[in-house]
């Protein structure tokens, strides 16, 4: 592969010692556009978080390859948009790798300002309140400024929710874009068909990593059986397994009930009254 610019090394995330995402193993390219994808409650943000660095690992690790700037796009929902403030504030939170938080703009940050808001279709949005915007006028706003942040790695989480077909084609030719200049791109979806047109390659987790790699070998019907399988078995309240207890690669997954008290499979098994898988 082309060289990465970000690596998976049996990476474990997860919240209060209980994972969410499990054993990751793998490789993103540099320059390479990757769709996240997965059921619900599968760990698709969990990773991003991990990936930006909000998360730290319980066990193994998440490398981005040392000097590669990142730039992190929430979903909506984790955005307070009552707090008072305007399109530019919110923009120009871009500048701050640069300048700080409360460091004076200059005059070519007030022209880069006004190419990505003109780029993203917001000019004459500046003094908007935020808490007015529509929802995809929202996550223009937030492409702007991760334009000004100017990073190597862009991850969006969700950044298709709540928006209409319109934003949706802007959005991609901004993401498609962000791409031909090099940039590495990965982006949580689930539209399954818009994935298999606009991304060459995908990620797709179910606690687990199911598949990475060209879209139209992840995206096949066997994946989708196995991922619906993992994420149905899937036990909240199990023990978490040790986060350095790697699956074996060849154990049965068609048998939980089978499985010794700390056996590994393609899912982690425990012995409890059910016999549930837990991740």
């Amino acid at each position: 592969m082309r060289d990465p610019c970000l690596a998976f090394k049996n990476l474990t995330l997860g919240y209060a010692g209980r994972a969410a995402v499990h054993h990751l193993d793998g490789d993103i390219a540099k320059g390479s556009l990757t769709a996240v994808v997965g059921a619900n409650g599968s760990g698709k943000s969990t990773l991003m978080k991990g990936i930006a660095g909000i998360l730290k690992p319980l066990g193994g690790e998440c490398r981005v390859t040392p000097g590669i700037s990142v730039a992190y796009l929430p979903q909506q929902s984790e955005l307070d948009r009552s707090f008072p403030a305007q399109v530019r504030d919110l923009v120009a939170l871009g500048l701050w790798p640069k300048r700080g938080l409360l460091g004076r703009h200059r005059s070519e940050d007030r022209a880069a300002m006004g190419r990505v808001m003109e780029a993203v279709g917001l000019s004459g949005f500046e003094k908007r309140n935020i808490d007015s915007l529509s929802g995809g006028q929202m996550q223009r706003a937030l492409f702007a400024r991760a334009m000004l942040q100017d990073a190597q790695l862009i991850l969006l989480d969700e950044p298709f929710n709540a928006v209409d077909e319109r934003t949706v084609t802007d959005l991609l030719v901004l993401i498609k874009a962000w791409v031909a200049q090099g940039r590495t791109v990965l982006a949580v979806l689930h539209d399954h068909q818009l994935v298999q047109q606009h991304f060459p390659q995908t990620l797709f987790l179910a606690r687990r990593l199911v598949g990475l790699g060209p879209t139209a070998e992840v995206l096949q019907a066997e994946n989708m059986r196995q991922a619906r399988h993992f994420h149905e078995s899937w036990e909240e309240n199990a023990p978490w397994c040790g986060p350095d207890d790697k699956p074996a690669a060849n154990a049965a997954v068609e048998t939980p009930h089978a499985a010794p008290a700390h056996a590994h499979s393609g899912a982690h098994f425990h012995s409890q009254a059910n016999s549930n898988v837990h991740g």
